[in-house]
């Protein structure tokens, strides 16, 4: 890691954070860089490349001031806190909210009983923080001036993780793999519903947790901040996804798959939030309630050390003990009752189209108990195998394993029995998402066969550390996998066909040489009367069949297993 590779623009020994003004970027790396100057408990690391010609930071606070040994102490103690700001920076709260707290941490003399070792990345989306105004968030109150949700390339690095499209997504992962940090934190501003909560949280889903760590974050970890945040003055809701239109209707426990950071984050069994202020609440009150919430995770931290050790060591020792990878979670109908303070929601019409509008009357507030829906099912689950191998030729699927600091090896031999995936079918979207067309409704038949595999081909056991990320990226059939993010998109097409007329004699010779295909054949002409009038699809159907067909390496992928 480099410390300090170059200064940016001066800032003003002043500077005030709890107004409704927000640093830019040269300003923030600034201020960061003069406490690494003057504090040997502060260091300031230049991590790697970022959307933009400036590099991405990351602050450790409480580390050992050798950066070797600061990684290393971070990385084998489990309770780093990683706090991760402005991946959208038109949501600049975190950005405030952490330097408040190390100014006040500053000021009360570097207190360090019970404190955790502290990773700030003062700002990760660097390209829209130089995407500067105060427009861009037609919905929000405040601040005056902030950055743009898209990166320089109109990426949304919130839905990053798994693709890694970005360089900041690179340097991320390089971040985490030399921290591995026991809790990771994405701070953020919502969209949607009004209702007088200013701080909203999305926790992991308790169903994709190994128990270890569902245990420690619902039966403990929540419970303490909510008393203690109510002694602050900050009440707390789930983040609010309606159910319906209002949240009256109840909210939805928020589904973070592995491309959103806190997801990823997840992965590796680390205590994962994001924090989703109010973006109708003053910028100030919201930085507030961004402040107390960190200020209580790096407290319970510190001194639940212990705690979170066993937790994920367990955790980890939990998820090698499971045969099945279960995935494609849904949200049931069931749901327990929460208390909701929220406004009376209403329809009136509209002074610009004459038509209804939603309206909420902040003069009417109320508390009563609504849904909340927190419980999601599997849809879906396989067996998991001993190892995967990625052949050779998917150097982008080889690569992103590298640098999520995958454990691997290159195949030593030549052929090998190995279970394919072959795909039956898929939808993907008919626009655009973040530069892919996602993949979905996958489907795929394993089958055994034997399989010439290229030399560089890399074997990867699925008994490591990365067990979750490895099950998530390769399995076709999850979410957010490599093949449903279309980086296998060159196998689903077919390379070579015929020319009807000159293959309809060879298709009559092919039937009659096999009595099964012929019946098979006449069944479908029978039974299907599209089929029956279509001549190119009969052709087709028999040409399938046929040893011309390449029926190998048809919509087979790169990637095989082993049991």
């Amino acid at each position: 890691m480099r410390r300090l590779l170059f200064l940016l623009l001066p800032f003003c020994a002043h500077a005030q954070y709890d107004g409704n003004t927000t640093p830019t970027y040269p300003e923030l790396i600034a201020q960061y860089q003069k406490w690494d100057a003057q504090h040997e408990e502060i260091r300031l690391y230049n991590m790697g490349k970022s959307d933009t010609e400036y590099p991405l930071y990351v602050c450790l606070i409480n580390a050992d001031p050798d950066s070797t040994r600061a990684f290393e102490e971070a990385r084998t103690s489990t309770n780093c806190v990683l706090i991760n700001n402005a991946i959208h920076p038109g949501e600049p709260d975190g950005v405030n909210a952490c330097l408040l707290w190390v100014q006040q941490w500053i000021k009360a003399g570097k207190q360090t009983t019970n404190l955790p070792v502290i990773a700030i990345i003062p700002a990760y989306n660097v390209g829209g923080m130089f995407n500067r105004s105060g427009t861009s968030r037609a919905n929000q109150e405040g601040p005056e001036d902030y950055g743009f949700r898209g990166n320089a390339q109109n990426l949304d690095l919130n839905r990053d993780f798994i693709k890694m499209d970005s360089e900041n997504a690179r340097t991320f992962a390089r971040i985490y793999n030399a921290l591995d940090p026991g809790v990771f934190v994405d701070t953020h501003v919502s969209n949607g519903a009004d209702y007088q909560y200013t701080l909203t949280l999305i926790t992991s889903l308790k169903e994709r947790l190994q128990p270890s760590i569902r245990a420690l974050t619902y039966e403990k970890l929540l419970p303490e901040m909510t008393k203690n945040l109510k002694r602050e003055g900050w009440d707390w809701a789930p983040y609010v996804e309606t159910k319906a239109e209002t949240p009256d209707s109840g909210i939805v426990a928020f589904n973070d798959l592995p491309r959103y950071a806190m997801g990823y984050a997840s992965l590796f069994h680390s205590l994962s939030f994001t924090v989703e202020t109010h973006m109708l609440k003053p910028f100030p009150e919201r930085v507030q309630s961004t402040l107390a919430f960190l200020e209580f995770l790096i407290h319970w931290t510190g001194l639940h050390q212990t705690e979170m050790y066993v937790a994920r060591v367990e955790a980890l020792e939990s998820s090698m003990e499971e045969k099945y990878f279960k995935y494609n979670y849904q949200p049931t109908e069931q749901f327990e009752l929460i208390p909701f303070k929220g406004y009376e929601a209403t329809h009136k019409k509209s002074e610009l189209t004459g038509l209804d509008r939603l309206y909420y009357d902040r003069s009417k507030k109320f508390t009563r108990t609504i849904p909340y829906y927190n419980v999601y099912q599997s849809k879906d689950s396989i067996r998991i195998p001993d190892v995967y191998i990625v052949s050779a030729e998917a150097t982008e699927i080889i690569e992103r394993l590298k640098e999520n600091g995958v454990s691997m090896k290159e195949y030593s031999s030549e052929k090998e029995n190995v279970y394919t995936f072959r795909v039956i079918d898929y939808k993907s979207r008919t626009r655009p998402y973040e530069g892919h067309f996602l993949h979905s409704s996958t489907e795929i038949v394993e089958q055994l066969d034997s399989v010439k595999i290229p030399k560089g081909s890399i074997v990867v056991p699925t008994h490591q550390q990365k067990r979750t990320f490895i099950l998530s990226v390769l399995e076709p059939q999850a979410e957010d996998s490599y093949f449903n993010w279309n980086f296998m998109d060159s196998y689903l097409q077919e390379k070579e066909y015929f020319s009807a007329y000159v293959f309809e004699d060879k298709a009559l010779e092919i039937l009659n040489s096999n009595p099964e295909l012929k019946i098979a054949f006449e069944e479908k002409k029978k039974n299907e009367s599209a089929f029956a009038s279509d001549s190119w699809s009969q052709l087709f159907y028999i040409y399938q069949h046929s040893d011309f067909f390449e029926a190998k390496t048809f919509n087979r992928l790169p990637v095989f297993k082993v049991y």
